[in-house]
């Protein structure tokens, strides 16, 4: 294995603090670090220092770090790449593992993740280099059987041993003849049971192994007899069911297939990622619908309102009509009439749209949002509440705000979250302010939810965006609420910001990058 003094690792990020903390813990490891702060900057470095690891954010303006990684794949199937990601974006790095990224880290990095990410991703590479050195050298020789080709590779075990992934070797018949550690651990069969007792065919569930056949023969996954990067289903002792990726290739002597050889990567970790954002979009969607409760109960007086007007001025119409013709001055008041149920029949419409879209469970969907319009719906939404609870409400947002790129639904819920955070701060009623504006360089929109209640005490501070954290009574909620908001802005790419002392209220402010004109 190489020292770590001899490990070159380019390092793309378009942050220059992470930059600097990552380079330095690596060269402090002993690793050489080249460094880029974006996607196009970090090939190029790679093509000119050649690394064994590339570490790469996923989110970077021009070419994003999954762009990167497949990139760096075609052209340098080797180099293992480590994804950095930021809190909510494991959806990305699960489709980076499906890319071959050796490993994902989390934002804020750490050193003992950092060095364990780069420890697995040294190991990888080492035992990939090793098995390509020894296929190489198998070539070379030109075994004369596969039977000899599988006797040699019995003694180099250390090479195959110490993979990371499962790799299984079979004859033209099926029988087992190579089962490595990897595949043990996986499994749960140890060599003495497989080998040369087991069959390839016992590890697929019916019908499967023809099919993974199959597609080998085909060239879809990486040309004619063999397979890359396949997903299928193993099993394992007891009849475990365990998804993995395989990669595999068919052996040949003298134009007959003669064995197949297969590297098997396990899935179980992926997949419980995926459960995971599964459980995540369950959560948002539930605080979601907490906060839509919240707010039935005041949007039905809201609505019953206009309703009520709409319903008078209906029957005052009917009444002059039923005595006749109407002309002169109830023509005028008909005309007046029309005019207000126009205006309340709109005004219904609108609360009734904003609830609609608000509590509707959707698809993350990133566009151009105006700052402007989000307030105007968080405002038709939440107006009436804080009217039932005797809060005085205001707004200021200021002209000629550039719009963000977000997910219009999650600010929303961000904002509505926030204004429902401040009237359980004023129960006995008080003031709120909700404004919107921009940074003098115009690349940050601020919108901010300032309160005049009871403010957070200073030793609750740190921990006020901790999942389950709440200083309030059962019946006002959970504690995921600023949460919940902490995670959507951080995947918008933006900062949460708070001020506040016991006794004087609080301001939230939402740092968001605007969008480049």
């Amino acid at each position: 294995m190489l020292h770590p003094i001899e490990w070159k690792v380019v390092l793309i990020d378009d942050e220059q603090d992470i930059r600097d903390v990552v380079s330095m813990t690596l060269r402090d490891a002993g690793y050489e670090v080249f460094t880029a702060e974006n996607g196009n900057t970090g090939l190029n470095l790679c093509m000119e220092k050649h690394p064994q690891i590339v570490i790469t954010d996923i989110r970077m303006p021009g070419i994003d770090g999954l762009r990167v990684l497949e990139i760096l794949k075609d052209k340098s199937p080797d180099i293992e790449v480590i994804v950095v990601t930021a809190f909510g974006e494991i959806d990305f790095a699960i489709r980076a593992l499906q890319l071959d990224a050796s490993d994902f880290i989390n934002k804020p990095i750490n050193d003992e993740a950092l060095h364990l990410a780069m420890k697995r991703a040294c190991s990888r590479y080492t035992s990939r280099k090793q098995v390509k050195d020894y296929t190489a050298l198998l070539e070379k020789e030109k075994a004369e059987t596969a039977q000899e080709l599988m006797r040699t590779i019995s003694f180099k075990t250390n090479l195959i041993e110490s993979s990371m992934d499962g790799i299984l070797g079979c004859d033209e018949r099926g029988d087992l003849v190579i089962f490595n550690k990897g595949m043990e651990e996986m499994l749960g069969f140890s060599k003495g049971e497989a080998l040369h007792r087991m069959i390839f065919e016992q590890f697929f569930q019916p019908g499967e192994e023809i099919r993974l056949k199959k597609e080998l023969a085909g060239d879809k996954y990486g040309g004619k007899d063999r397979i890359s990067f396949f997903e299928t289903t193993l099993l394992g002792s007891a009849g475990r069911k365990i998804p993995v990726q395989v990669s595999a290739i068919s052996l040949f002597e003298n134009g007959k297939e003669n064995g197949l050889v297969c590297f098997f990567r396990d899935l179980r970790e992926i997949r419980k990622l995926e459960r995971e954002v599964e459980d995540q979009a369950s959560i948002l969607h539930q605080d979601k619908m907490m906060a839509l409760g919240k707010l039935a109960a005041s949007m039905v007086h809201e609505i019953n309102n206009p309703l009520a007007g709409i319903l008078n001025y209906t029957r005052l119409m009917i009444r002059i009509l039923n005595r006749g013709t109407p002309t002169g001055e109830h023509l005028q008041k008909f005309q007046r009439y029309l005019e207000l149920i126009e205006s309340e029949t709109n005004r219904c419409s609108q609360i009734v749209s904003s609830l609609l879209t608000f509590s509707r469970k959707s698809p993350l969907s990133f566009g151009e949002v105006r700052a402007d319009e989000l307030l105007h719906r968080c405002i038709i939404l939440s107006q009436h509440k804080l009217e039932m609870n005797n809060i005085k409400f205001s707004s200021h947002i200021s002209a000629d705000i550039p719009p963000v790129r977000g997910d219009f639904n999650q600010l929303q819920q961000c904002i509505i979250n926030l204004i429902f955070n401040a009237m359980d701060a004023m129960p006995e009623g008080g003031a709120l302010t909700l404004s919107a504006s921009h940074d003098k360089s115009g690349k940050t929109v601020i919108i901010s939810v300032k309160d005049t209640g009871t403010g957070i005490p200073e030793e609750n501070l740190s921990r006020i965006f901790e999942p389950f954290f709440t200083t309030k009574n059962r019946e006002y909620g959970v504690g995921l609420g600023l949460s919940t908001v902490y995670g959507i802005i951080e995947r918008h790419n933006g900062k949460v910001k708070v001020e506040s002392r016991a006794g004087e209220g609080s301001t939230f402010s939402l740092e968001l990058p605007s969008v480049s004109r």
